[in-house]
């Protein structure tokens, strides 16, 4: 089914990230971003039928859909919960258009985030709850620590095979916080970084340091997708759904074939080939960053350089909101906050604002076509999305 061009997100809201969630609960978290979106949209509670959610941060996933439906009094006709780690968000709005498309609903609000636990990959039962058996088995018993270890041994090798630089994944970091000292909404948007900050910041796991890996806070973001017949009568400016692709070639890093490749080609590859488009037709990228290295693995498997290329192509651009194509314009997770799964909505959240033009002081100019990834696991998932202004 090609789906160009036949839903748009209509509706967005997210909240402000938080360190300390003052005693709030998740429910209260996703209630208060939904009704938001809802006014965003010009929509009443009634007029959602569709609901999609990603799982809650702290656990007590059974039911969750219905949970959360029977706490924000709705009754949808078309409702799931979608678990693809950092993908979910994009899967989530795939779902939303597939289901819409198909008459299955008309507005479908996709909720996503939670009160998150900055500790929750530090302890032992963190990292099991975030582990298959098989990780459990034969990689926990030798100390990893959580999605820090498998990331630098990804980056480690991207270093031997293709020359990268701590100087260029560092660069990342630099870049996406000088987008968040023009967003009043990121978690880190005090003070600028240098390159030299960030390397000489407590080296965690070789070569991942301090300050390039994502900081784990509470929150909340929804979206609402309805058809394209409907969206031209409501009062936000659509942003047109125009090509996705998913892939998934692993759970565990340890089966990848490759650890410096990622389904990021497949799932990219689909998302172009259904919208037309190519990578050197984006005006935005909006990038699950985890850590740098996703980032530049990203860059190189969806096509915006060669193989290998990833460190020298960002370090010859300025990737903030001011360079020819800015990359995570809210500044990245790495210093808007990842707030639960949300961390990874607030990429979609942020290219549809660039796109309405209602980004304030760091808005691009006149941006019409936006690629969102989203990255379960370890490189695992993929999830990937084409935005556009026009059909």
């Amino acid at each position: 089914m090609n789906m160009k061009g036949r839903t748009a997100i209509t509706g967005m809201a997210e909240l402000k990230p938080l360190i300390d969630a003052g005693g709030r609960s998740s429910m209260e978290l996703l209630a208060e971003v939904a009704a938001l979106a809802l006014e965003d949209a010009g929509l009443k509670k009634s007029d959602i039928d569709g609901l999609l959610i990603t799982p809650p941060a702290e656990g007590g996933a059974f039911m969750w859909p219905a949970q959360v439906a029977e706490y924000l009094k709705m009754t949808p006709s078309y409702i799931n919960m979608v678990e693809l780690g950092g993908a979910s968000a994009c899967a989530a709005v795939t779902r939303a258009a597939l289901g819409v498309a198909a008459g299955l609903c008309k507005h479908c609000l996709c909720l996503s985030g939670g009160i998150w636990d900055p500790q929750v990959f530090n302890s032992r039962e963190g990292k099991t709850a975030v582990m298959s058996p098989a990780e459990i088995e034969y990689e926990l018993p030798y100390g990893p620590m959580g999605f820090n270890s498998a990331y630098a041994w990804i980056a480690q090798r991207h270093m031997y095979e293709f020359g990268t630089t701590p100087e260029q994944m560092a660069k990342i970091a630099v870049d996406q916080r000088e987008n968040a000292l023009a967003n009043p909404e990121a978690l880190f948007n005090q003070k600028a970084l240098t390159i030299e900050e960030v390397l000489n910041s407590p080296l965690i796991v070789d070569p991942i340091h301090l300050l390039e890996i994502v900081r784990p806070c509470s929150g909340a973001a929804a979206l609402i997708v309805s058809s394209c017949e409907r969206a031209v009568d409501m009062p936000q400016s659509p942003v047109y759904l125009l090509g996705m692709g998913e892939a998934c070639t692993h759970n565990s890093i340890v089966y990848s074939d490759n650890i410096t490749h990622s389904p990021v080609k497949d799932s990219a590859s689909r998302a172009f080939a259904m919208a037309g488009v190519q990578p050197a037709d984006m005006d935005l990228l909006s990038l699950y960053d985890c850590y740098p290295i996703t980032v530049i693995i990203t860059i190189e498997d969806a096509g915006f350089c060669p193989k290998g290329d990833g460190g020298p192509w960002v370090e010859s651009r300025d990737l903030s909101y001011r360079g020819p194509l800015p990359l995570n314009t809210h500044g990245g997770q790495l210093s808007f906050g990842q707030p639960s799964y949300a961390g990874g909505m607030s990429h979609l959240t942020e290219a549809v604002r660039q796109l309405r033009g209602q980004a304030g002081k760091r808005q691009i100019k006149n941006p019409r076509l936006a690629f969102v990834n989203g990255n379960g696991g370890v490189m695992s998932t993929q999830s990937s999305l084409i935005l556009g202004r026009d059909r």
